[in-house]
């Protein structure tokens, strides 16, 4: 059996998104979107731990032997990083490495839509970047902040679960915090965020009523909070926020989303219709006064049609 490194340098020469590892069958491979499996022969318990224990630290494989799952990165210089999250299933290792670019591409290069750069300079508030698993919202949101970070002399503090994209500086100052090895949690991490002078917060993901909360704290404060979700789109965003939160704060949460929410940006990625590839599709909602008041009053439902309206 190849070395992992062989089978993530295979797998960034076939343009593919993600490595898929598992005991009982060949490496499997994410091309546009569809599983290939590859033609190496069947991986068996020992062939899965050998090759994802090569990509470990000590204190990683103590920390993954005790909770028997594991989120982190891990690069091979030159060709490309990766996120890795290794899981034990039917009592052996298993795995997917989804690629992470070394090059972070421009707004203009994913195709974004050009309200984004204005979005990106608003001074204060929530901004959502939202869509399925795969669908390349930490590639948009690292676009957004490489942005920010050419246009903005600015303090940048994030905290991401692993850290993705590696940010230098340019005009901005950008802090990266990896949750279980620089923070324990996301709350953890955003309950002293306030004392580092952030001028701008990146949430890696939104995955818990404490998390939620603090990000909207910290919007409600002066600040710029970036953050995603796994929401299909902004109506769904919305609805998902205020259902974390127990019917009796949840008009609360309602009137705080209506004063910090800026904007929700929801994608997704299609198949080109030639077979060559995935395109970006995408909705942008702004919150235009009349938004403000769908989520102050509970009309969720009425987002899209105002959105086809261009209101």
């Amino acid at each position: 059996m190849p070395k992992i490194d062989e089978l993530l340098r295979l797998l960034v020469t076939q343009q593919g998104s993600d490595l898929h590892i598992k005991s009982g069958e060949p490496p499997v491979y994410r091309i546009h979107g569809q599983l290939v499996r590859s033609s190496l022969p069947v991986m068996t318990p020992d062939d899965t731990q050998e090759l994802l224990y090569e990509i470990m630290n000590q204190e990683r494989r103590e920390r993954f032997e005790k909770t028997h799952q594991l989120d982190m990165s891990y690069s091979i210089p030159g060709v490309s990083r990766f996120r890795v999250n290794v899981f034990r299933q039917k009592q052996a290792l298993g795995s997917v490495l989804r690629v992470i670019p070394l090059l972070i591409k421009s707004i203009d290069d994913l195709g974004l839509p050009q309200n984004m750069k204005k979005i990106c300079m608003l001074p204060r508030g929530l901004i959502l970047v939202t869509g399925p698993t795969g669908s390349g919202k930490s590639t948009s949101l690292a676009a957004m902040i490489d942005y920010i970070n050419e246009s903005r002399s600015c303090h940048i503090m994030t905290v991401e679960d692993p850290i993705e994209f590696l940010h230098r500086d340019k005009k901005a100052c950008i802090n990266q915090r990896e949750v279980g090895i620089d923070t324990h949690s996301f709350a953890n991490a955003l309950k002293h965020v306030m004392r580092q002078n952030p001028d701008i917060i990146l949430v890696g993901e939104m995955r818990d009523l404490e998390t939620i909360s603090l990000a909207i704290t910290a919007a409600e404060t002066g600040h710029l909070v970036m953050a995603t979700l796994h929401t299909a789109d902004a109506a769904q965003t919305i609805d998902r926020i205020i259902d974390v939160f127990p019917p009796g704060q949840q008009q609360q949460v309602r009137l705080q989303l209506s004063t910090t929410l800026q904007a929700i940006y929801s994608q997704t990625l299609l198949p080109r219709m030639d077979g060559t590839g995935r395109i970006v599709a995408y909705e942008v909602l702004v919150c235009v006064p009349a938004i403000r008041s769908i989520i102050r009053e509970g009309k969720t439902h009425q987002i899209f049609s105002v959105l086809q309206s261009g209101g």
